[in-house]
């Protein structure tokens, strides 16, 4: 009689070796009513192919895409052993950056990779990536989660992430229109968004051995509140804006800050001119500054520094800009204007 084998009982042998195909479907199967919450009405078909199928949005219409990841503050996350908020980080960062040039989002899609597969983690941030993607109104339309022992470092994983976006042709911001005169405007960024964590990191949990449960000095916020805190999306604010302001430049504050990103919008002959003095900076930027004895100006240029976006607009526009964002209660505050001189940044503190 021959004999036979049940082979559900066999331990894979690329199991053994690091990849568990089946604990990676079936964590899959458990998000999928998450992923299908976002769908919008251009998605065509459901999550599970080759390949996410979106509807085009017409000839008159430009996509903008951008790609990003979370960077280090993944460690930060894993060391809290929270993961819901990262997922938010990168679809709001990506979000921003697209927006830049005026454009709605129209779907994200994501990357996992990670040495060995954890359901409970990938669920976390699956939850926050949905999260965020039903707030700005785009679809979450597949992604890719790689297991690869001898990559990646044990239980670590990184998260990357990219969207497509729509603007009219006829709309797209460029910074061309960008002229002396013009008034720049700041939004409160939610924290350190997604940038410097490899110093703030390092000032704040090794340099000064404060742990995710701690306070941070000066504040009544612990260590895993003030790092983990989600990057805002301007999405909202910054689209009602556009709706009844000429907008002629924008810019996201993300690492390089204002010395590498302002000038990423501004024409040949123009120099933005940045008040520090203008705003207040919240208190973990100086904490970090001081018990990290980083120069000033690098500051700067590592972090936000408390403001996350800023936007451009016509002097005769600026009382009408700050009226509405006010009304929106996003803090604005006037920052800057826009002097004759070479494309750069340059501070001018009262």
């Amino acid at each position: 009689m021959m004999k036979q084998t049940d082979h559900t009982q066999k331990v894979s042998a690329y199991a053994q070796a690091g990849v568990d195909i089946d604990s990676k479907m079936s964590g899959i199967e458990v998000i999928k009513k998450m992923v299908g919450a976002t769908t919008t009405k251009g998605v065509v078909g459901g999550i599970g192919s080759f390949g996410g199928l979106f509807q085009s949005p017409g000839k008159e219409h430009l996509l903008v895409a951008s790609t990003d990841g979370v960077g280090t503050k993944l460690k930060v996350a894993a060391l809290a052993k929270r993961h819901d908020t990262v997922g938010q980080d990168i679809v709001n960062h990506c979000v921003n950056d697209i927006l830049v040039q005026g454009a709605t989002p129209l779907f994200f899609m994501d990357y996992i990779g990670a040495s060995r597969f954890d359901a409970a983690i990938f669920k976390e941030v699956i939850a926050g990536l949905c999260k965020a993607c039903k707030e700005n109104g785009c679809a979450l339309l597949g992604g890719e989660t790689a297991e690869m022992p001898g990559l990646y470092p044990q239980n670590e994983y990184d998260l990357v992430g990219t969207i497509v976006g729509t603007v009219p042709r006829k709309r797209v911001i460029t910074g061309k229109e960008i002229k002396p005169g013009d008034v720049i405007i700041g939004l409160p960024s939610g924290g350190l968004q997604t940038n410097g964590y490899s110093l703030a990191r390092k000032v704040i949990l090794d340099q000064c051995g404060l742990t995710p449960q701690d306070l941070v000095p000066g504040t009544r916020y612990t260590v895993t509140e003030a790092l983990l805190a989600v990057h805002r999306s301007f999405l909202k604010p910054v689209t009602a804006l556009m709706a009844k302001v000429p907008v002629r430049g924008m810019a996201h504050i993300t690492g390089g800050g204002f010395v590498d990103n302002i000038p990423r919008v501004l024409p040949e002959t123009c120099t933005a001119v940045i008040d520090r003095s203008s705003w207040r900076v919240p208190t973990l930027f100086t904490f970090i500054e001081r018990q990290g004895k980083v120069d000033h100006d690098e500051m700067y240029r590592v972090f936000n520094m408390g403001i996350g976006y800023v936007i451009i607009v016509r002097q005769k526009d600026a009382a009408a800009a700050m009226t509405l964002l006010a009304k929106l209660r996003q803090a604005p505050v006037l920052i800057g204007t826009i002097e004759k001189g070479p494309r750069k940044v340059i501070y001018r503190d009262r």
